[in-house]
Order: C-alpha cells, then sequence, then structure tokens
C-alpha cells in the first residue's frame, strides 16, 4: 500500500518548512525537508560593503544566533588581515558565545523540545501543569540574553563587537552582577539535569551517524569559539580537515525542492550541533558534567538524533558553570581597558569557522586593498544538517513503517525538531516587511 506523509507546517522550529515521506509498505520511496523559504541573499548583500560594516550585517542572518554570525564575521575578517585579538577579547568573545548558547539551548530544551517528550502541544500547554518547568527554562534564557547584552552591548544583533576587539568593553560593575546571575543558575542546573533525565525514551531511530564540529584549541577547552581544525567522526574514528579547507568537507549541491543545499562528506551527510560537538570533542567535557552524560544515557557510538536535544540540555549546564568560571577568571585578573588592536585592510581571504549553538558555522571572505568585500560564502548549521535531516527522517519512517499516520508524523516532526533547524539562516534570508 502507498502512502504520503507530509507536514506542511513544521511548528516549533524556527523559519517555515516541511517534511514529506514517500511509502509503499514498509519501503520508503522519497523523503523531503521541504526549505520555503527564499534564496539567499546575504553573500551578494556584503559585496563591496567595507569590513567594518559586514559583523553588522550578517547577525540579521539570525537573531537567536547572531553572536555567532558576527563574531565568525569577524574572525573571517580577522584572519584576512592578519589581525590578532588580545588574550582578554578572546575570553570575552568566548563569555558572549556562552550566553548565546545558554539562551539558545534553554529556549530549544525548555520552549520546543520538552514538550514533545510529555505530550504537550506548546509549552504554553505544558506551563499550565509545569509552571516551575517553564519558568526555569525562561529564566535560563534570560540569563543568555544578559550575557550578551554585557558583551555584545544588546541583547540581540550585538554592535559593541567589531575586528580587533570591543567599542566598550563591560564595567567591572557588570560582571559582579552577572557573576551574581550566574552562581544562581549553577544552583539550577541540578533541576535541568533531573527533569531531562527523566524524560520519557525517545528511541524510534538508530542509525550510524557521521559528525562534524570544530575542534577548540588552547585553554577555552569544550565550546564554540576558539580553533582552527575540523574533526569529522566516521566509522569510530575522527579525521581533521583544517578549517580553512572546509568546502572540501561541505561538498554543497543544489537540491530542487529546496533553497538550502545540501553537504556530504566522501558521499555520506553528516551531522552537526550539540550531539556532533560531543562526539568529536567529547572528552574536553570535564569534572562532575561529565558524568552528566552517564545519567542522559549518552555514550558513544551515538546512533538516535534525538539525543541532541539531551546533548543540548549538557551543553546548557556546562556553558552555566563555564561562564561563571569566565567571569571569575576577569574579575580576579582585573579587568584592562584596552583599546582595540590596529587593522590595517589588505586585498586577501579569511575564513571563520566557529560552533553556533546549531553546530558548525562558516563565514568566508575576499577583500580587495581597501577592506572592501569582493566574495563571502556562508555556510550555517541548518545547511549542513539538511541531508542529514532527510537520512534520519528516512531512517525514522523505515523503522517506524507500521504506525499509524498520525503517529510516524508526530516521530518525523520530533525528529526535525532534534535538530533545533534555523530555516531563515539555512537560506541565509532577510525578509522584507512593507510598514502598515
Amino acid at each position: 500500500m502507498t502512502r504520503t506523509i507530509k507536514v506542511n507546517h513544521l511548528a516549533r522550529v524556527e523559519g517555515h518548512g516541511g517534511v514529506t515521506v514517500e511509502m509503499d509498505g514498509r519501503s520508503v520511496s522519497g523523503v523531503r525537508f521541504d526549505i520555503f523559504e527564499g534564496a539567499r541573499l546575504l553573500e551578494s548583500l556584503v559585496r563591496g560593503r567595507s569590513y567594518e560594516d559586514v559583523a553588522q550585517i550578517v547577525s540579521r542572518i539570525c537573531a537567536i544566533c547572531s553572536v555567532a554570525h558576527s563574531l565568525t564575521s569577524i574572525k573571517a575578517t580577522e584572519s584576512a588581515f592578519g589581525v590578532k585579538p588580545t588574550p582578554q577579547t578572546e575570553l570575552l568573545r568566548d563569555l558572549a558565545y556562552r550566553g548565546e548558547s545558554i539562551e539558545s539551548h534553554a529556549l530549544h530544551v525548555f520552549c520546543l523540545a520538552i514538550p514533545d517528550y510529555l505530550n504537550y502541544p506548546s509549552v504554553i500547554a505544558l506551563a499550565a501543569d509545569l509552571p516551575d518547568a517553564a519558568r526555569l527554562g525562561l529564566r535560563l534564557k534570560k540569563l543568555g540574553n544578559t550575557i550578551q547584552e554585557v558583551i555584545g552591548g544588546r541583547a540581540v544583533h550585538p554592535v559593541n563587537c567589531i575586528v580587533g576587539g570591543f567599542g566598550k568593553l563591560p564595567t567591572t560593575d557588570q560582571l559582579v552582577a552577572l557573576r551574581d546571575d550566574l552562581q544562581q543558575a549553577v544552583a539550577d542546573c541540578q533541576t535541568v539535569i533531573d527533569l531531562v533525565a527523566s524524560l520519557p525514551p525517545a528511541d524510534f531511530c538508530s542509525k550510524d551517524t557521521v559528525f562534524a564540529a570544530l575542534i577548540p584549541k588552547g585553554d577555552f577547552g569544550y565550546g564554540y569559539y576558539a580553533g582552527d581544525q575540523i574533526g569529522v567522526r566516521t566509522n569510530g574514528k575522527t579525521v581533521t580537515v583544517p578549517a580553512a579547507e572546509y568546502r572540501s568537507l561541505a561538498n554543497e549541491r543544489a537540491v530542487p525542492h529546496s533553497h538550502a543545499k545540501h553537504s556530504s562528506f566522501q558521499g555520506r551527510p553528516f551531522m552537526v550541533g550539540s550531539l556532533a560537538r560531543m562526539a568529536v570533542n567529547g572528552d574536553m567535557l570535564n569534572g562532575n558534567v561529565a558524568g552528566v552524560a552517564g545519567k542522559f544515557g549518552l555514550a558513544l557510538p551515538f546512533r538516535n538524533p534525538m539525543d541532541n536535544n539531551k546533548a543540548q540540555a549538557l551543553e546548557l549546564v556546562y556553558d552555566i558553570r563555564r561562564a561563571l568560571e569566565i567571569v571569575d577568571r576577569i574579575l580576579d585578573e582585573g579587568l584592562r581597558q584596552e583599546a582595540p588592536v590596529a587593522v590595517q585592510p589588505k586585498a586577501g581571504s579569511g575564513t571563520g569557522v566557529t560552533e553556533a549553538p546549531r553546530g558548525m558555522l562558516v563565514h568566508s571572505y575576499s577583500y580587495d586593498a581597501q577592506g572592501c568585500i569582493t566574495a563571502a560564502d556562508v555556510i550555517t548549521p541548518t545547511a549542513f544538517n539538511a541531508a542529514s535531516v532527510e537520512d534520519h527522517l528516512r531512517g525514522t519512517a523505515e523503522q517506524n513503517g507500521e504506525d499509524s499516520d498520525p503517529a510516524l508524523t508526530k516521530k518525523l516532526e520530533m525528529i526535525v525538531r532534534a535538530y533545533d533547524p534555523c530555516i531563515s539562516c539555512s537560506v541565509h534570508l532577510v525578509r522584507k516587511r512593507n510598514a502598515p
């Protein structure tokens, strides 16, 4: 018997997308992760613009991960011009990334993912029965926004992050207040752990998966910002690819049903995001947080894409504690009132690769001698993930083909949501809205 499972609008994800799965009995004949948003525009929009403007423009790709787009852009520009930021600047940038991850993971885990596990249609319905859980998620999201505001100048689309450093440094009073907030959040971490560990299993898809993530370097530890090598974990081993050679990993290709390109490594789709970071860099987790993985049932080899939700919760706990360590270190060492590193534009190219909350993010630019962009390339986590999403949708349909249409539809939606996709990011779309 042939049937088609079609989701015209994916709820609880950023942007507009859908799913189509065509089946003949238990055999899957077609899978599409449909992305309806318009074609990419940002690479063209920044051509001819000064390096001083680019980070501000590309941060508008996404309001949830605007710090990642801004700082990845800056990292690419600094690479092109040979600018080396100070250790304090890099530490503050790392703190901004932690804030963004806290905000994004709290939003996804509590408001978008947990309702699936507990059979609620939305976080609003969940809040009626579990108000403390909903409040905790929103409180942690607010903390992440506060960190971004202290470092970036505002909670969304940072204006304070510039090539070479910061326009203005945070004050000691701001950092002291932030430390107080983080200490309270550390006390909340056990509640996060207990809640996520108690969620019912969601193990309806088991499949060998290739993972890719930036390998951190220096004393930053497990994280998002520093690094110049990409690790690809496949067949139980990790191979490395220089970040500047990201195109050999991405192998982007256009597909007819989506405005986001698909990527593959050695002919196989790969997954980026929290679970990928744990697959590649999990040995960098330390202390009590490493034990949380055991409580969540997270152990290599990761075969269940739904475990990305648990990996996000683990990173949420880790980043709260790591952010507190960074603030304590800055306050103990004293905040140096240093000016941004001088920038001398020159013709050349540079690539920045970091880890946004949803996974690996690439910005690559070419500049002329005046410091204006002549070419740009941006690949976002959801674009990297698009082919992998379809691979796991196929696996879910094959392994649950006897389910009723409503039951299978729910599982397919949960698979997509587990990736925490940012669909507007994947096409680099800037929406135009007419004034009322």
